[in-house]
């Protein structure tokens, strides 16, 4: 073999290896090294084309993945970073959609190309080992979770920002200097007076990849901030981009000038913008009739938190501790009484109120009935026994008298709440996937966790904000998905419950909507108020169902009114791709 016997390429272009390869390689031949055998010399040649670059664009990391296979999408936003936007991105993509894959992918590549030596990755504290196990199994990137101090040293690490930005921690990462930080949950950066705000500025960085699906929350400020993480300058200062491109707080002018400058740092896929491959949701909702003691203390509570509404003058934001009790009636007679229990304490020893509150005490210590808890462990059972169920409820006292009701039962069931450590809740998802059929989860405890493996799902009781329902269905309803998603909404007839689930499942179909349009619906009806406090507001000063019933129907048709402009304006916009793509990056702002 001589150095003029140089390989070729398949396409017929000459392959040109590294300066002096021939050299090295006969070198190793008259020592005698491990090339004496010629089927390695081929094996090592075949190695060395392997390693060929024919486009400076081509994507390395892909043909090194063999435990995950991108989306197309994921492969494009993670291109578009590598090569538009230089590494400084924000990955703003819906609930679903995959930003930790294409993360994964970006950082891969960093690493194969040698850009990226040391990167850090900061991520709630619920989600720091999923991240180390998603890039460990399917990326083969060596990252580790952050214990102790000495842990910073290593090459990429992952951590909770609550710990980075605490003493000795934030001392430590702000004398270092990052080829790559991720943030997860970005979204909660977007005040800058925060100290994790202002513990991402003194961070030394050179590529910076900010996760969230919601970038925009409440105004235009808060995007302006993300992006001064990323690019200092891009917008200009504050007051600048305030002059240039903001109406108000949510409405922004110069939309084109605007929009030009979001591409530039900002990609945002959706769910109704290509051929994803999701499954179907299959909604089921269940009605329920309380037993009469339940019923009794349905009416009882309601009486109690109107009687308090009127005396306090109808002033909604005093209201807030007692409204919560309404909501609690609904999932549990033990998050009522958990409650109850803690506004006595609260009470001068003289108030008329204890004696009201004490009433429904003994009216709690009166029920033998548990009409929910029985319904969902009859759905649970009509379940085949090897597919798993996760059961969602916002209150812990629910959640723990819902585990020893199943406890006693012999149904397997394991909590997940925010309140666990994190080896806890590792714990608790690892005997999920494994041995038990059923996990009672919290809101709380819900936030970011992936479900693909369970396509059951049971809500309990339903939150009154019909974002934070699809943040649970979009826990398990996701790309990798392989199963139709089965929703069981619990529903207690004749009570709030059954007029919200009208409102989120008859009126504005939010079960088989995709988020991209419920968000948009959402932000725009709240403008004048929160969804939430006007559904407290009909409840309070209704003095019937039917009233009730009046009130809920009105709001339904205001958000009706909302969705059908918004077809009208995606019809308008198809001639104008300007402001299309501004509205996808606003969130349709």
């Amino acid at each position: 073999m001589s150095p003029h016997d140089i390989p070729v390429h398949p396409a017929g272009v000459p392959i040109e290896f590294d300066s002096g390869w021939y050299e090295n390689l006969q070198n190793r031949l008259d020592k005698g090294g491990p090339w004496d055998d010629f089927r390695l010399l081929q094996l090592a040649l075949q190695a060395e084309k392997a390693g060929l670059v024919s486009d400076f664009e081509e994507m390395q990391c892909l043909k090194h993945l063999s435990a995950v296979q991108p989306m197309p999408h994921q492969t494009e936003t993670a291109r578009r970073v590598l090569f538009e936007m230089r590494g400084r991105a924000i990955l703003a993509d819906e609930v679903g959609l995959g930003k930790t894959i294409e993360a994964g992918l970006i950082l891969k590549e960093y690493l194969i190309r040698g850009l990226v030596r040391k990167a850090l990755i900061l991520v709630p504290a619920s989600l720091v080992l999923q991240w180390v196990r998603e890039l460990n199994y399917k990326f083969g990137i060596p990252a580790i979770a952050q214990k102790k101090e000495h842990s910073w040293q290593s090459d990429v690490v992952v951590a909770s920002m609550d710990t980075a930005k605490r003493d000795p921690h934030k001392d430590i990462l702000q004398a270092n200097e990052y080829d790559l930080v991720i943030v997860d949950e970005a979204h909660k950066l977007k005040n800058k007076k925060t100290t994790n705000y202002q513990f991402m500025l003194g961070l030394r960085k050179k590529y910076c990849l900010l996760l969230t699906a919601t970038p925009v929350q409440n105004n235009l400020d808060e995007l302006f901030n993300l992006i001064t993480i990323l690019k200092p300058g891009q917008l200009g200062r504050q007051n600048d981009f305030a002059a240039n491109f903001v109406v108000d707080k949510r409405k922004p002018k110069n939309e084109q000038l605007l929009r030009d400058e979001l591409s530039k740092v900002m990609i945002r896929n959706r769910r109704s913008d290509g051929e994803l491959d999701f499954t179907k949701r299959i909604v089921r909702n269940v009605p329920l009739v309380l037993s009469p003691e339940e019923k009794a203390l349905y009416d009882g509570v309601t009486a109690f938190v109107k009687d308090q509404y009127a005396a306090n003058g109808g002033d909604m934001n005093s209201m807030l501790s007692l409204v919560t009790l309404q909501r609690e009636v609904c999932s549990s007679r033990d998050a009522v009484f958990v409650t109850l229990v803690n506004l006595s304490k609260k009470l001068a020893p003289d108030s008329p109120l204890r004696d009201r509150i004490w009433e429904l005490v003994h009216a709690i210590k009166a029920i033998t009935a548990n009409t929910k808890a029985e319904k969902t462990l009859e759905l649970i059972r009509g379940i085949d026994q090897g597919e798993k169920v996760i059961v969602f409820t916002e209150y812990r006292a629910t959640q723990e008298a819902l585990l020893k009701y199943f406890r006693d039962r012999e149904m397997i069931a394991v909590p997940y709440s925010g309140n666990m450590n994190r080896g806890k809740k590792d714990w608790m998802m690892d005997l999920f996937r494994g041995r038990a059929q059923v996990m009672i989860a919290t809101e709380a405890g819900g936030e970011g966790i992936n479900l693909q493996f369970c396509h059951h799902m049971v809500n309990f009781d339903l939150p009154w904000n019909p974002m934070r329902v699809e943040q649970r269905i979009g826990r398990v309803h996701r790309l990798g998905q392989k199963n139709d998603v089965k929703i069981y909404n619990l529903s207690t007839v004749g009570t709030i419950e059954e007029h919200i689930l009208n409102l989120l499942h008859e009126k504005i179909n939010m079960f088989e909507m995709v988020i991209g349009g419920l968000d948009v619906i959402v932000e725009r009806l709240e403008k004048s108020g929160s969804l939430e406090k006007s559904l407290y507001k009909i409840l309070l000063e209704s003095s019937s169902d039917e009233e009730i019933k009046k009130g809920v129907d009105s709001l339904a048709s205001s958000m009706m009114a909302i969705k059908q402009n918004l077809e009208e304006e995606e019809e308008a916009v198809e001639n104008d791709k300007g402001k299309s793509e501004l509205k996808e990056l606003l969130g349709g702002s």
